[in-house]
C-alpha cells in the first residue's frame, strides 16, 4: 500500500494556532516536506516532535516532488508543510499534489490557518464572494496590467502584498480600481497585529512614507454598482454633450463623472472603453 500524503496547516503567527489533528499528523508520518528546515524545526521542537525533515520550495519543488512521490509509493506517508499557514495558497504543494494524484496516492488536506480568509473576515468589508488573488507583480506595469484584468469581478478582492511594495501597490490600486473600501491587515495573530481600515487614497497617503513591516493582506471592495451597471456610451454621449456646451475635455469629464456618480479614474476607464 502506498503512504498517504497530509498537506498540514501551520500557524501564522500564533503558536496556540496549531491544531490537535495536525500535531497527531507530523508525529505519525516518515517525512514532514518543509520551505524552510530550520523555520519548521523550531516548529516541532516546541512541540516536543521529533520527525525527519527535507527542504521542499519553489527552487526544487519538481525535483523534489519526484523523490516524494517515490517514497510514498514505497508506503512512507509524508507530510507537507510552509512557512505558516496552509501550504498550496501562496506556496509550494501543488506539483507534488498533481503527481499524487496521477499515481493514485491518497491526498488528506489537514486545515488550520489561512492569512487571507482572516484578513477578509475581520476586514468588514462583504465576505459573500472573495476573489483570492496571490501577490501582485513586483513591477508596476505588469500590476496596473493584473489590476485591470479583476478590476470588474463582483467580490471582495484579497492580496497579499509586501512591506516594501505596499505604498506603491496601494497607488496603483487607487488609479486602476478607484476610490474604494479597503483594508491592510497586518502581522494578523501576532502581538503587532493591526487592520488600517478606510478608502484606498486614505490608505495611499497613510503608508506613503518609507516601508511597512510584517506580513501584509490586502482587502479591497468591490466594484460599485454605480459603476458596474453603467454603460460606457451613456458617459460618452454626457462628455461630448459637455464639450459641445464649450467645456474642454478634461472638465467635461470631470463633471459628467460627478452627475453620475463616478470617481474620475472610474469615469477615464469607462469613457476610454467606449472608445475602443
Amino acid at each position: 500500500m502506498s503512504g498517504t500524503l497530509y498537506l498540514v496547516a501551520t500557524p501564522i503567527g500564533n503558536l496556540r494556532d496549531m491544531t490537535l489533528r495536525a500535531l497527531d499528523t507530523l508525529r505519525s508520518v516518515g517525512v514532514i516536506a518543509c520551505e524552510d528546515t530550520r523555520h519548521t524545526r523550531k516548529l516541532l521542537n516546541h512541540f516536543e516532535i521529533s520527525a525527519k525533515l527535507v527542504s521542499y520550495h519553489e527552487h526544487n519543488e519538481a525535483e523534489r516532488a519526484a523523490s516524494l512521490v517515490e517514497k510514498l509509493n514505497l508506503g512512507i506517508s509524508v507530510a507537507v508543510v510552509s512557512d505558516a499557514g496552509t501550504p498550496g495558497i501562496a506556496d509550494p504543494s501543488f506539483r507534488i499534489v498533481e503527481q499524487a494524484v496521477a499515481n493514485g496516492i491518497t491526498v488528506e488536506p489537514v486545515p488550520g490557518c489561512v492569512a487571507f480568509v482572516a484578513a477578509a473576515v475581520a476586514s468588514g468589508l462583504p465576505t459573500d464572494s472573495i476573489f483570492f488573488g496571490g501577490f501582485l507583480p513586483s513591477k508596476s506595469g505588469d500590476r496596473r496590467k493584473r489590476l485591470e484584468e479583476i478590476r470588474a469581478i463582483p467580490a471582495t478582492l484579497v492580496l497579499y502584498e509586501t512591506p516594501h511594495r505596499i505604498a506603491r501597490s496601494l497607488a496603483d490600486c487607487l488609479t486602476v480600481l478607484g476610490d474604494r473600501r479597503a483594508v491592510v491587515a497586518r502581522e494578523i495573530t501576532k502581538l503587532h497585529e493591526s487592520f488600517s481600515r478606510g478608502t484606498l487614497s486614505s490608505l495611499a497617503d497613510e503608508f506613503s512614507e518609507g516601508t511597512s513591516r510584517g506580513e501584509i493582506v490586502l482587502v479591497i471592495d468591490r466594484m460599485s454598482d454605480a459603476v458596474a451597471d453603467r454603460p460606457p456610451s451613456d458617459l460618452a454621449t454626457r462628455v461630448a454633450g459637455l464639450e459641445a456646451e464649450g467645456l474642454d475635455n478634461r472638465s467635461a469629464l470631470k463633471k459628467a463623472a460627478k452627475e453620475l456618480g463616478l470617481t474620475r479614474s472610474e469615469a477615464y476607464r469607462l469613457l476610454t472603453a467606449s472608445k475602443k
